[in-house]
């Protein structure tokens, strides 16, 4: 029996040498280059006939190896040599992101040169994107518990960009939340989603680079008190749908819908950011201090405790920014904790039970004895602007709607009566393009203002990702 054993053993570990120097002579010597903390993938794709001359096999990444004669490699340590010295002379390959390795075996008994990545002969040093050094820092935005925001620009292209700056905690290392996401982002490309250019990572920090947008809605309003111009408020809304019903046919939830996270760009386009790029975050039991304002546009379910989040948890911090836009304040400005911020939601809208809410006495936090009995009105009584704008009123109360299955989609509100005078051709655009590439659809100045809205960069520089979520 243990005869047996040891013929198998002999027998395999015959077969791993023999893989062992087919491998050998086949990539030459390699040395593994570490970049920051970092390791870059090199990939080999397989030889033309006319680059193989003189070797037998073709040369394969080693993810195509069949399994039964896979040899596992460890970035620090693997079970073969690949310093050994090559038999046969290696040429130099190209893969189809045109990186290329080089190889030159010398003679017997002498070392084989060390394998590098190829670089632009007229540029050697140019930046590069993907790298720390290829941005240059140019002012503090903000800060947030793990994040900070930067202004700056790109040594590639000499554009501006945000850069969010995450710190990773030394005995934790990369959040696998930010990595996820991360790579989630970079898969979003629409015209109203802020656009990530490049991701950073080292030992220290995990760099989110953005595209520079001036200001944000928040800073707009404040800028316009009193309300937008009406048909101001319809183009933003509907870009802010669109945004919306892309990530939602996605299966993507924003999570955090307020006008600080709506940036708009100097020609006027809206653009969501900041979801999905934070911890993830719960709803906590009590909230206080700075963090009150959140409050504001967090819908009835999710302030009760429901954690069955699905894209109408969006929808309610859509109405409420609707109503914000018209009405020139924010529509429940709750001041101390989630039992004020209920209170001033069914002050308005009613209190719930289970005829107009079916389900709600088994929220975690709902206790019918804590809340006011009120009887729903009509929202012109809350918020008089409504009725001065023709279907704002119907669509703000189809947004509005405590139960969370009663509210309206973003597809389906892009459809409502609110915007029928808007140009049909708006629904027919690509994801990538702007509603102002459509013929006289234009932003109106607001009050005491020019033609040019938007432009000039805010005193703070605002208008970025936020750095919380």
């Amino acid at each position: 029996m243990c005869a047996m054993i040891d013929s198998q053993s002999a027998e395999k570990i015959s077969r791993m040498k023999k893989l062992r120097r087919t491998l050998s002579e086949s990539f030459g010597r390699i040395a593994l280059k570490k970049e920051e903390s970092s390791f870059d993938e090199i990939c080999v794709t397989k030889m033309s006939t006319r680059n193989c001359q003189g070797v037998d096999s073709v040369v394969k990444a080693l993810d195509t190896i069949p399994e039964d004669k896979k040899v596992r490699v460890q970035r620090t340590q693997s079970s073969f040599d690949p310093f050994e010295k090559p038999s046969s002379q290696v040429k130099r390959v190209h893969s189809e992101n045109n990186a290329c390795i080089t190889a030159r075996a010398g003679a017997a008994g002498k070392d084989s040169p060390k394998l590098r990545r190829h670089s632009s002969p007229s540029s050697p040093t140019s930046p590069k994107f993907g790298k720390a050094d290829s941005y240059e820092k140019l002012e503090k935005l903000g800060e947030g518990s793990y994040a900070t925001v930067y202004k700056g620009k790109s040594k590639v292209n000499g554009k501006l960009v945000a850069l969010k700056v995450i710190r990773l905690q030394e005995e934790e290392g990369t959040p696998f939340t930010a990595i996820r996401e991360a790579s989630l982002l970079k898969g979003l490309k629409h015209a109203n989603i802020v656009l990530l250019h490049d991701i950073i990572h080292t030992k220290e920090t995990l760099t989110l680079v953005f595209e520079y947008v001036h200001t944000d809605l928040c800073q707009y309003m404040d800028k316009h008190p009193g309300g937008l111009h009406p048909e101001n408020v319809k183009l933003l809304l509907f870009q802010l749908l669109r945004g919306l019903s892309y990530i939602h046919q996605r299966y993507i939830l924003h999570r955090d819908l307020k006008p600080q996270n709506l940036l708009i760009s100097d020609s006027g386009e809206l653009k969501l950011a900041d979801f999905g790029l934070a911890r993830a975050k719960s709803v906590p039991s009590h909230t206080y201090s700075n963090e009150v304002v959140t409050l504001w546009y967090r819908p009835p379910d999710v302030l009760l405790g429901s954690t069955e989040y699905s894209t109408c948890l969006d929808m309610w911090g859509v109405g409420c920014i609707f109503v914000e836009m018209i009405q020139g304040v924010a529509a429940f400005p709750g001041m101390k904790d989630i039992q004020d911020q209920l209170e001033r939601i069914f002050l308005v809208l009613g209190t719930p039970n289970e005829d107009t809410w079916p389900g709600v006495h088994s929220l975690p936090h709902f206790k019918p004895e804590r809340f006011t009995h009120y009887s729903p009105k009509n929202l012109r009584q809350a918020w008089n602007k409504l009725s001065s704008v023709t279907h704002a009123e119907d669509l703000a109360s189809k947004l509005l709607q405590c139960f969370p299955k009663n509210r309206l989609s973003a597809q389906a509100a892009l459809s409502h009566e609110y915007f029928s005078d808007l140009p049909p051709r708006l629904w027919e655009l690509t994801d990538m393009s702007s509603i102002f590439t459509v013929p006289n659809v234009r932003l109106q100045p607001e009050s005491g203002e020019s033609m040019r809205v938007f432009g000039k960069t805010n005193s703070h520089g605002k208008g970025v990702p936020n750095s919380k979520h």
